[in-house]
């Protein structure tokens, strides 16, 4: 039995190690925080797990939440443009998700999986692992992985300035869990992901989601940092953050500011501020004894959550090396077997990447707000935008380019103006 060590207990790390504890392999799992410690602390991130990314939970037996949590059916998406007063809708539409997506706080959801994986005979080390740490464990395991993308250890991975143009936060973060918010009047019954983008200042994502007292809904701010939004920089209390919250709603985005007017938070560790500068990292770290680690997740992919990807990545991270170290039988994991097999969800992950830095561009070019436009008008365009956030891939063939953004575009008129007329 081959014995693994993995360095941080997040999504890439916990699911990785399950899989492999699934697959029949000797697993030791480094947690900074108990479950309950995790369960009871502050929230840590968003997330919205789509099709492709829940589908990798289900089939190792980890979609413990999925009758429980919200099965969000759409992505819509609003470009706000100034009014007299505040701002005001110049866009607005819901695309429609081929296969449901789903949120589940990462309190709930990782302390459950800690306690699965210690339950089913895994190897539990909670304590802050450093990199001397690693050193000294590194020679009684056949593979080392680090999962995490913050301290000493993401520090192994050097940055890839080819694959990581930001060399500053592109965003200022601000979270908040709430109870109470209503339903959007347009669509009362459709859970979807609703994504406001004030050009120029940042974005506002409202989602529902699960969370440690039942079902919830996420307020995210992503501001430009020393914008307009970016109201947070002194890390303000709960109470506080919640207000800055909601002023900024009822001035940028005063239709979800309509629905929250009675919203309170979740609990005392409901709310989260912070920045951090996406990058690409080496995937291999040296040890200073010379021994080699494999990181895994945001240790070595950090994209800005602009398009929800963080999440969603990391779990198809988990899959591809699940799957190469599965396949790589009783040989040595070496550097290059981790370069190949960083390779194989680089091959996934920079869509991903790709589209996040797009999104991130002070201003987006005419052709594409010209494709957010045409969703409105075209559902077949706002279904397969929101599509996207489920294969990054796809907007390589119809979002980058302005002669493919038209043609597309274009493409869609004809087949609609054609059923338009076949059903007149």
């Amino acid at each position: 039995m081959r014995r693994i060590l993995i360095a941080g207990a997040g999504q890439s790390g916990l699911q990785l190690a399950l899989g492999l504890q699934f697959h029949g392999y000797d697993v030791t799992l480094m947690s900074h925080r108990t479950p309950e410690e995790i369960r009871s602390g502050r929230v840590t991130s968003t997330q919205c797990m789509f099709a492709t990314a829940l589908r990798h939970e289900h089939e190792l037996g980890l979609g413990f939440w999925a009758a429980a949590a919200p099965r969000i059916e759409g992505v819509g998406v609003s470009v706000t443009e100034p009014a007299p007063g505040g701002h005001r809708r110049a866009v607005d539409w819901l695309g429609r998700l081929d296969g449901c997506a789903q949120s589940v706080d990462q309190r709930l959801k990782m302390s459950g999986w800690l306690e699965t994986f210690a339950d089913r005979g895994g190897r539990l080390v909670v304590h802050a692992a450093a990199v001397s740490d690693l050193d000294a464990l590194a020679g009684h395991y056949d593979l080392v992985l680090v999962a995490t993308g913050k301290g000493e250890l993401a520090e192994l991975f050097d940055r890839d300035p080819a694959r990581s143009p930001h060399s500053v936060p592109q965003r200022a973060l601000a979270v908040a869990y709430v109870h109470g918010l209503g339903p959007r009047p347009e669509h009362p019954s459709t859970e979807a992901v609703r994504c406001t983008l004030v050009p120029g200042a940042g974005e506002l994502f409202v989602l529902p989601t699960l969370t440690v007292s039942g079902r919830a809904d996420v307020l995210f701010w992503e501001a430009v940092p020393d914008g307009p939004l970016d109201a947070f920089q002194d890390l303000p209390g709960p109470g506080e953050h919640l207000a800055r919250t909601l002023e900024l709603m009822e001035h940028y985005a005063p239709w979800e500011y309509a629905r929250a007017t009675r919203v309170e938070l979740t609990d005392a560790h409901a709310t989260l501020a912070g920045r951090y500068t996406p990058a690409v990292r080496d995937p291999v770290g040296r040890l200073p004894s010379g021994g080699v680690v494999l990181g895994v997740g945001d240790a070595v992919v950090a994209d800005d959550p602009v398009t929800g990807q963080g999440a969603n990545s990391a779990a198809k991270c988990a899959a591809a090396y699940l799957a190469a170290i599965v396949q790589h039988g009783e040989r040595p994991f070496d550097a290059a077997w981790m370069r190949t097999a960083f390779d194989r969800h680089w091959a996934s992950a920079r869509h991903a990447t790709a589209w996040t830095h797009a999104m991130l561009a002070p201003r987006q070019p005419a052709h594409v707000r010209e494709l957010l436009a045409a969703a409105a008008r075209l559902q077949p365009v706002a279904d397969r935008i929101a599509n996207g956030f489920d294969d990054p891939a796809d907007f390589a063939h119809y979002f980058y380019e302005a002669e493919r953004a038209e043609a597309y575009v274009a493409e869609v008129e004809k087949t609609e103006a054609a059923k338009a007329e076949a059903g007149g």
